[in-house]
């Protein structure tokens, strides 16, 4: 297990507690430019596969609801995108799309998976196109027990796990460098690289500054890295890091190894306000959060460029062996609407989501696993706008 100190940089793991005083931001970055008097709102939906259309039919039911509430509209405009549509034609995701969802004012996707597809393809030429054709650098990851949730912490209350992991989104490995030499032989060499750029991990960096003062809860950053080993990559991330802390005396910043940060999520998870850590790390811990939280039935994720069109999503994935059988979780997709009306700037409607997501929660599921929450998948998505509603 690596030490809470990166070498070469004691003491960091309490780099600085949050100063009482609320000093002004140096080159504000607004996580909502978004949010303006609009009442009517154009929405990409693409359903995807699996069981992603039956779960994104109840997100769009929830938005709908809070919609008619508050007076706002959405047109809906559909896309046939995943893995039925690349085994039907070869269709992934066309330039043409990719330039119409540019303009929307949000995109909601259900789940892009297919077991007839060979891996990697959809994951490619959707999903990682789709994040870096938009330049959606941030992925934006609550992390939050609900009251009558599970979790398998021991002990662990709603109270004790409540934060947010700033994922960059955009370079590190997932930029795709690399290549094979030698490919099939005994000699075989392959190289990965991760793609690190001062630019690309500033913008996370700041941007995860600016949600921990505006979620004003902790006030506090973590940064996730391994300074210890990657010393090139790492490095950087910490440089940038100390540099963009100076800018916000009012947070409270500290720094730990992705292993020892893995650790901690698991024992002591009350500790952590916002985390802010690069592509691989960020794809690694949150399913650990999305476990603490109670699972993968329930967690939600933003792709987000501030200012721009953004993707929201559950993270379940498409589960097909629950395909057309109505009895999925569809509680991610229905966060994920939520924190889409979030991202437009109609925080009264997103809280009105989010308080129907806890009473369903609290007082009707006898549980969140497919098949054994005592209602249907559709009957979920009923109960959650009648909660909107009320």
């Amino acid at each position: 297990m690596g030490s809470l100190v990166p070498a070469g940089h004691p003491g960091v793991c309490g780099m600085k507690s949050a100063a009482r005083s609320r000093a002004a931001p140096t080159g504000r970055l607004d996580l909502y430019e978004r949010n303006d008097m609009s009442k009517h709102y154009t929405i990409g939906v693409i359903p995807g596969d699996g069981t992603g259309p039956e779960v994104v039919a109840e997100g769009l039911k929830a938005l709908e609801a809070a919609g008619r509430k508050h007076d706002l509209t959405f047109d809906f405009k559909r896309y046939d995108l995943g893995g039925e549509a690349y085994l039907r034609d070869g269709t992934l995701l066309p330039d043409s799309v990719i330039h119409e969802l540019r303009g929307m004012d949000a995109i909601f996707l259900g789940a892009i998976g297919h077991p007839g597809v060979k891996p990697g393809i959809l994951e490619r030429e959707v999903l990682l196109k789709l994040r870096f054709e938009l330049d959606l650098y941030i992925n934006l990851r609550p992390v939050v027990l609900h009251p009558g949730v599970d979790t398998p912490l021991m002990g662990k209350q709603p109270e004790d796990i409540d934060f947010v992991v700033v994922r960059e989104n955009s370079e590190g490995m997932y930029a795709g460098g690399g290549g094979f030499f030698k490919k099939g032989t005994a000699d075989e060499v392959a190289i990965q690289e991760s793609v690190n750029t001062r630019k690309g991990v500033e913008r996370c960096i700041r941007y995860a500054f600016e949600y921990a003062r505006k979620r004003n809860k902790g006030k506090h950053v973590t940064l996730c890295a391994k300074t210890n080993v990657l010393i090139f990559e790492s490095d950087l991330w910490f440089r940038v890091f100390q540099d963009v802390a100076k800018d916000f005396p009012d947070i409270g910043t500290g720094y730990q190894h992705v292993d020892a940060l893995c650790m901690w999520m698991i024992k002591n998870p009350e500790q952590f306000d916002v985390i802010v850590t690069g592509n691989l790390f960020g794809d690694i811990i949150t399913d650990i959060g999305a476990i603490i939280q109670g699972g993968l039935g329930i967690a939600a994720g933003g792709n987000i460029h501030p200012g721009q069109s953004a993707m929201f999503e559950p993270i379940g994935g498409s589960a097909p062996k629950y395909t057309g059988q109505n009895k999925i979780n569809p509680m991610a997709a229905i966060g994920s609407a939520q924190m889409l009306l979030e991202y437009l700037g109609k925080d009264k409607a997103a809280a009105d989501i989010f308080q129907a997501i806890r009473k369903v929660l609290s007082q009707d599921l006898k549980s969140l696993e497919a098949g054994r929450m005592g209602y249907t998948t559709s009957e979920v998505g009923d109960l959650v706008a009648r909660y909107i509603m009320a």
